[in-house]
Parts: structure tokens; sequence; C-alpha cells
């Protein structure tokens, strides 16, 4: 009998076990996420265990969270809070979870350079993207010693960036941010394109200074290399390229719809009008479509255009100046009839 209450005694126990097992693994590794797609947990360097907390709570379910901060208690996690971009994915294990944060294994993020104008408007697109300070983007871009380390000035610091979409921590520094452009731009500058700058008589940055003006000047990729062959012909006549564009720049007016001649007068740099030659550094992050264009710029004796009277964003090219004058005199018509100043 009483091997019998024994036996009894350790089928229960062993049964007890297993139960509290069970519910402990079913506790630890409950499904996470409450939502259908993958939520992202943002950690940064001023978070502590109770803002972690916090942050999660919208993402996870209460036996999850608890589950978490018991792992959390037990690991001392909030000795060492790892900042970073976390994917929680539908129906993940709570330890799956807490696995990935504790340990610092981030969900990179999908960082597009944009094609913008202006430097500030770049650090401002940085910082929304990753952890980094838009001010002091800002100020680093327009620092000499800085630019100076890249090896490029305040004028040509823009022509470090290729507009591509890249893999990039959200906790990566400016510093090894500039450390990855370097490669993608080394990557983009193959060979086969740095011949093609040397066979113009071009570095890379003049190459990529003139495909900035000509992305300004259409966004019709198909016309570019046609724009490029007209400028490369005034270059290489010593004429100045009389960009509009770069009147833009200058005044930092870019919502001009046309120029009269007190703008053309502007005292800048980055005024082709006044000044011969490329001005000192890009007027916005040229596309590779733009870059590409210079590269490969269309042949042809063409020294003037002018944007056509239809408003297609294409242009009425020339050879001669009085042809050029026409040209011109069918668009301000048209700009007339529009009521466009």
């Amino acid at each position: 009998m009483k091997k019998n209450m024994k036996k009894i005694y350790l089928i229960g126990a062993a049964i007890g076990f297993v139960a509290i097992v069970a519910l402990v693994g079913y506790y630890f590794l409950s499904a996470f996420s409450s939502h259908v797609t993958t939520q992202y947990l943002y950690v940064d360097k001023d978070d502590n265990a109770d803002s972690v907390y916090a942050k999660l709570t919208p993402i996870g379910k209460p036996f999850s969270m608890s589950a978490f901060k018991t792992m959390a208690r037990h690991t001392h996690y909030e000795e060492r809070i790892r900042p970073g971009r976390y994917a929680v994915d539908p129906g993940e294990a709570t330890f799956t979870v807490f696995r990935r944060i504790k340990n610092g294994a981030q969900t990179p993020v999908k960082l597009t350079i944009p094609e913008v104008r202006t430097m500030d408007r770049l650090a401002g697109a940085l910082s929304k993207k990753l952890m980094l300070d838009s001010t002091e983007v800002a100020e680093a871009l327009a620092d000499s010693a800085f630019c100076a380390k890249q090896g490029y000035d305040t004028c040509t610091i823009a022509c470090l960036f290729i507009p591509n979409t890249y893999d990039i921590y959200w906790t990566t520094s400016l510093d090894r941010l500039m450390e990855r452009m370097q490669k993608e731009n080394k990557r983009f500058w193959n060979i086969e394109r740095q011949q093609k700058a040397k066979a113009l008589g071009m570095t890379t940055n003049e190459v990529y200074t003139l495909a900035s003006i000509i992305d300004e000047e259409t966004a019709n990729n198909a016309e570019k290399p046609m724009i490029a062959g007209m400028y490369i012909n005034r270059l290489e006549k010593q004429m100045p390229l009389q960009a509009d564009p770069t009147v833009k720049f200058a005044l930092k007016d870019f919502a001009l719809r046309r120029i009269y001649n007190v703008h053309l007068n502007t005292k800048s740099p980055y005024n082709t009008y006044r000044n011969e030659g490329l001005p000192p550094g890009p007027i916005k992050i040229a596309s590779i479509a733009g870059i590409d264009a210079v590269l490969n710029r269309a042949q042809h004796d063409y020294l003037y255009m002018c944007a056509k009277e239809d408003f297609s964003g294409t242009h009425n090219f020339a050879a001669t100046y009085s042809e050029h004058l026409k040209n011109a005199a069918k668009y301000s018509r048209a700009l007339n009839e529009r009521g466009i100043k």
C-alpha cells in the first residue's frame, strides 16, 4: 500500500513538474507582438529599463511584457542597455525579442541619400532616418576641417554622396557614416567611369558638379545627355555656361520661375553668367542619371538651349545665337501668356 502511495506521489510530482515547465515555457515563448505587421523599437542612448518597457508596451501583450520584465530583471538588462532599432515580428516568442534587444542585434535602416539642394537639407534628411542630430551634421558639413578630412572642401562635400539606398544601422555615428559613404563613392566611381571622366578632361568632382546643374535643368533623363553635350561644348570653347539654376542657387531662391537681368548680375562664384567655367561645387546632390549623362554626353554642335514653349520640361537647342534668340522669344511669349513672372 505504501509503495503504491509513494508511486502515486511520484507520478503526481512528475506531472506537476512537467506542467510547471510547460507553463514557464509557454510564458517565455508566448507570442510577443499583437500587430499583424512588423513593428520597430527604437532604443536611444538616454533610455533606461523603464523607458524601454514603456516603448515596448504598445507593441506587446500583457503576459509577454511580464515575461520580458522577468527576463530583464534576472539578466540585469538595466546594466547594459544597447541603443538601436529592433524589429518585433508578429507572433515572435518573448524570449526571441528579449535576446535580440539585449544582444544589440539591430535591424538596419534603409537609408536613401536624397537629391537635395543644400547640405542643411541633407542633414535634416539624415537625422530623420538615423540617430543623428541635424544641427551637428549641418555644422560638420559646413566645417572646412571636417570636409578636408573626407578629402573635400565645403563646396565639394556634396560630391561624396551617391544617391543610392543603403542598409545602415540607426545608431551609426557621423564618422562611421562618412566612412560608409567613402566606400560607396569609390564603388560607384569604378574604372570605367573614371576613364570616361578622364577622356572628357574632367575630374570626378567636375563631372558631379556639371551633373548637378543638368539635373536642375530637366527631370527628363532622356534629354540629359543632350544638355551635357551642350555644356561641354561651351566649356571647350571657354564660353560661360550661363545656366539659370546656378543663379537660383547663388540667390538661394529655388522658387524663382523666371530669371531677369537683375538676377544675372548676382555676385557669387556660383553665378555662371558672371563667371566662366564650372561653379566651385555642385548645386545639389547629383543624380546617377545626371552623372552618367555627363560621362556619356551626346556629341553635337549645339551651344544654346531654351525651355520649350509647351512647358514639357524639355528644351529647344540651337547652334547659333540668332537661332537661340528665336527660341527664347517663343518661350518668353508663352510665359507672358500664362502670367508667369
